[in-house]
């Protein structure tokens, strides 16, 4: 079961160089007044997975819009990533996983966050989280499911190959066929949901590892960009693609494999294909928002 540290200021003496924080676009407030009939604003959670990450928060945070609470779930860094994390933001929850892997990771941070919409970004500066904003609006205009799409008008990417493109591009018009869906980006990893779809997804964060050859159960890898995608297809949720722009990591090096990650891409769309039902489902009696 992950753990979950609370976060007491002053725990590290970590020394960093913090950039400068640009100008972050406001999340529009909505009205509160309870008398005006007007929706309450909803609290935003941001899932942050990642492993031998250091030198990247210091860019991430500073970049980050004001949120409720941000998840840093660490996956056994062996850098001061922790501490790094908790000098930058105090008021952080530091989450450490199970077991391996960057599904995993998102698994045991959903299960730990608080608000009403979760957004999950990554750690080596990939994903703007000053975008953060774009996915919220449309999740109050409607959606259940915001996703990130670099092929979108406004979109873009300054870090996929020309492999791991036509491998996406192959990759999306499969699963477009076979679950009648319209995705332009199946691959990537910038999402947003309202937190009551969680059960759809039905992720594990408490199993122990297994005794396999890489100690992680099905959905604990790269492949879980794709799950969420199609589990948020199968039951039907509405689901807004919003531009996003794929930037270089910062530091460090990808973890990502194009041929034995594209492997698992393909095997989870095999392993979730099923004929849907008549009409699809939603999500059982949808919490008013």
């Amino acid at each position: 079961m992950p753990t979950v540290d609370r976060v007491l200021p002053g725990e590290t003496d970590a020394v960093i160089d913090i950039p400068a924080i640009p100008a972050v676009p406001a999340i529009p407030d909505l009205p509160d007044d309870p008398d005006d009939g007007a929706e309450p604003e909803p609290r935003i959670s941001v899932i942050v997975p990642a492993l031998n990450e250091a030198q990247n928060l210091p860019h991430v945070f500073a970049r980050l819009p004001q949120v409720d609470e941000i998840v840093l779930v660490d996956g056994g860094s062996t850098d001061d990533t922790v501490a790094v994390a908790r000098r930058l933001r105090p008021d952080i929850r530091v989450v450490r996983q199970n077991r391996k892997g960057k599904g995993n990771a998102l698994a045991c941070g959903f299960a730990e966050a608080t608000g009403d919409i979760i957004v999950m970004i990554d750690a080596d500066g990939s994903t703007d989280p000053m975008e953060i904003p774009r996915f919220v609006e449309a999740l109050r205009e409607g959606a259940d499911f915001a996703k990130g799409s670099r092929f979108r008008p406004n979109g873009g990417s300054a870090d996929i190959t020309r492999l791991r493109r036509a491998g996406n591009k192959c990759l999306s018009m499969l699963v477009n066929v076979m679950f009648r869906t319209r995705y332009s980006d199946l691959c990537y990893g910038y999402n947003a949901f309202w937190a009551h779809c969680l059960d759809v997804f039905d992720l594990d964060s408490t199993s122990p590892a297994p005794d396999n050859a890489d100690g992680r159960l099905w959905g604990d890898g790269f492949e879980i960009e794709t799950l969420l995608n199609l589990r948020a297809a199968r039951a039907d949720l509405k689901i807004t693609e919003v531009a996003s722009f794929e930037h270089n990591r910062i530091h460090g090096v990808s973890n990502l494999n194009a041929l034995t990650d594209g492997v698992r891409v393909l095997r989870t769309i095999a392993r979730e294909w099923r004929p849907r039902q008549a009409g699809g489902r939603r999500v059982a009696e949808r919490q008013a928002r």
